[in-house]
């Protein structure tokens, strides 16, 4: 872990913080992306998110070309000295804090940097293609960790100081960001994070790309290449919330996903609303079961299996645990996608959703399915990536997470 030479807007240059400020490149719908566009022409949704779509390497070019220009502008300007800087976001009574900090990229087999969700290559691939062109961190990875006291003393005792800025996004959480310079308060944090194993909340396909460059540039000594930029938030102060994604099959209709169970599944018709179908989910969870609200543009079931672990355990690995077992994304993905609905997990048939109402919308657009999850516990996350057991990929979705555009780390600045 180290400081670095934040680059951040001149408030001067730019209409407003929250103005230019978004939520993580993988959460932003299309029309959001439009109105982030419009908030500000220096909206760093036009570096995460480039035009034209990086389908090939014009957008990253394109967003290499505006990073260079926001420079010499003035838009974006580096802090004249290296810091670590506490972010604090705080909505309807709730303050999370955390440190913005340099961490070194790890080998896997290292233990220190816990990831806990596979990954796609597609997705991948995107990012590398972006970083390897515009030679900067553009938003920070969600880290959490549990720390000795020394690291959280320093993040409360600059938040009782004067920011360095305060922005309330349109959502209503404010934001807040100081730098820790201080040489004394550098070394407690870094003596306290040296002893902690970190798990990765938010940014498994950033930090696989963090690890493929830093391979990539492994001939150069004391590369930038080396770090990344990341949030680190101490889960024994300030715990996290966990929230599940959801899955469209876009090309799979409800009456023919209904139509390829067999007799081990049992169906039930809701009439509710949505959330109130999503609360008969929770209670079939709370029982134990394997559960699943199926929905399209008029329908909502709820799916239930009380043995789909057991059949698990005869088909996977017999090291896997059954805390992986019981994983409803475990389930989803092993058994139902691959051998009961034959649905590729591809973008053409898959689509990941944070949003329930949206999920079921895209479906009922589509014509296909919506498939609503729970959310896991976060000790069950924790306990299967301290095993190097990693859930399929995008089977939580911690939060909240952190805005992009407050702080950017460029490369060429280490």
């Amino acid at each position: 872990m180290a400081p670095f030479r934040g680059l951040r807007y001149d408030p001067e240059r730019i209409s407003s913080l929250a103005a230019v400020t978004s939520p993580p490149y993988d959460v932003v719908a299309p029309d959001d992306q439009l109105r982030l566009e419009d908030a500000d022409p220096h909206n760093i949704v036009r570096l995460i998110l480039p035009r034209p779509e990086p389908t090939a390497e014009d957008g990253y070019r394109h967003a290499a070309r505006l990073l260079q220009q926001w420079q010499q502008q003035g838009v974006l300007r580096p802090d004249p000295r290296p810091a670590l800087y506490v972010y604090e976001q705080s909505q309807d009574g709730v303050v999370q804090r955390g440190l913005i900090a340099a961490l070194a990229v790890s080998d896997p087999g290292a233990g220190i940097v816990l990831p806990h969700e596979d990954v796609m290559p597609r997705p991948v691939a995107d990012r590398v293609g972006l970083m390897r062109t515009t030679k900067a961190n553009l938003e920070p990875l969600l880290l959490t960790y549990r720390g000795d006291g020394r690291a959280a003393a320093v993040v409360e005792a600059a938040a009782a100081t004067e920011p360095l800025l305060t922005t309330t996004t349109s959502d209503g959480t404010r934001h807040r960001l100081w730098a820790v310079t201080n040489p004394a308060q550098l070394a407690a944090v870094s003596g306290d994070l040296a002893t902690c194993r970190a798990l990765i909340a938010d940014g498994h396909h950033r930090w696989a790309m963090y690890r493929r460059l830093q391979r990539e540039h492994r001939y150069l000594a004391q590369s930038p290449w080396d770090w990344g930029m990341v949030l680190l938030v101490d889960t024994a102060r300030y715990p996290l919330q966990v929230r599940a994604i959801h899955r469209v099959l876009r090309q799979l209709p409800l009456d023919q996903a209904l139509g390829r169970l067999g007799p081990e599944w049992t169906t039930t018709a809701l009439a509710d609303s949505l959330p109130e179908a999503l609360k008969a989910l929770a209670s079939a969870k709370a029982e134990g079961l394997n559960a699943f609200l199926l929905a399209d543009h008029d329908r909502r079931l709820l799916l239930t299996t009380h043995q789909a672990h057991l059949r698990l355990s005869a088909e996977l690995p017999a090291e896997l645990p059954e805390d992986y077992l019981r994983l409803d994304a475990t389930v989803l993905h092993s058994l139902l996608l691959d051998r009961i609905w034959n649905v590729p997990d591809d973008p053409e048939h898959i689509g990941y959703l944070h949003d329930a109402d949206a999920a079921v919308r895209e479906a009922g657009r589509d014509g296909g399915t919506a498939v609503l999850l729970h959310p896991v516990e976060e000790g069950v996350v924790r306990r299967l990536a301290e095993r190097g057991i990693t859930m399929p990929r995008k089977s939580t979705s911690f939060g909240p997470k952190p805005a992009s555009g407050l702080v950017l780390r460029s490369l060429l600045l280490d």
